[in-house]
């Protein structure tokens, strides 16, 4: 099935499936290479960025015309999917950005934009390059200039489909100043928390954990952390995590976590939501 395809529709279910690959944990403390992630780290899998735009008229050429310029002028290697932008509403788009909403921060969406979802007339597509880890972070803020260019030519609603992720306009637009001033001062590791805060669902339901999904956007791992750990908790556990591994380094992290990488994920390995960088697991 076409990747995008795949996307699409795995971003209208709200329950994520769990189906383990073949995949063994490693232990902090064991010191050995798995045979899986070494599968994984040869792999060509990379991320990438699938964003969702849609218009108010039904008529694709302003939102186009304006991702085209974008391109153009600062977002190289972006591209508008042809197959599925359409310059006519779909009638998918209120279920599946009621279930991508980020319901972590307070007011992340309005009423104001869940009218703009229910009345588009036109959904335009585009997609990422495939990053190289260390590019992550770069084009990242790529995406989120490249948001901003589109709310300007009058986009009514943004979802990153890559993790299943929405926010409301206003809440793009804080995001986008922000990595507006992480970029001024060069701070890099500010550079990447936003970009997770923007493009990273977190906590989602697997088998026991409650999950992050879209860290490899920012070249992170994801964080699972044990249901044990009381919902109330879990997003600040995950954030921190996150922080550390950013600020300190993975095996330092997986350390003094009493943490293992593990490469046992729910999605396969040609889907947008697979991190070829692993999964932190907490331990219970």
């Amino acid at each position: 099935m076409n990747l995008l395809r795949r996307a699409l529709l795995a971003s209208i279910g709200s329950m994520i499936a769990w189906k383990p690959l073949s995949a063994t944990e490693s232990s902090p403390d064991s010191g050995e290479e798995t045979a899986t992630r070494t599968e994984a780290e040869e792999t060509s899998v990379t991320p990438r960025h699938v964003l969702c735009f849609l218009g108010k008229q039904g008529d694709l050429s302003p939102l186009s015309d304006a991702a085209s310029q974008a391109i153009r002028d600062f977002a190289t290697g972006f591209s508008i999917d042809e197959d599925y932008s359409q310059a006519e509403p779909d009638d998918r788009m209120s279920q599946s950005f009621a279930v991508c909403w980020d319901r972590v921060e307070a007011d992340a969406w309005s009423p104001a934009d869940e009218e703009a979802v229910a009345g588009h007339q036109s959904v335009l597509y585009i997609l990422g390059p495939s990053m190289a880890q260390a590019e992550t972070v770069k084009v990242s803020m790529l995406a989120l200039r490249l948001i901003e260019r589109l709310i300007g030519a009058g986009a009514v609603a943004v979802k990153g489909e890559s993790a299943g992720i929405a926010h409301g306009l206003d809440r793009w637009r804080q995001l986008i100043l922000q990595g507006a001033e992480a970029l001024k001062s060069d701070d890099m590791l500010a550079q990447q928390r936003i970009g997770r805060l923007a493009f990273a669902k977190r906590p989602l339901a697997a088998r026991g954990y409650l999950e992050s999904v879209g860290f490899h956007l920012v070249g992170l791992p994801e964080v699972y952390v044990p249901e044990t750990a009381g919902s109330e908790r879990v997003v600040a556990i995950i954030d921190a995590v996150a922080e550390e591994i950013a600020e300190r380094g993975l095996d330092l992290t997986l350390k003094e976590r009493h943490a293992s990488l593990s490469f046992d994920s729910p999605y396969e390995v040609d889907e947008f939501k697979f991190n070829p960088y692993g999964i932190v697991r907490l331990p219970e």
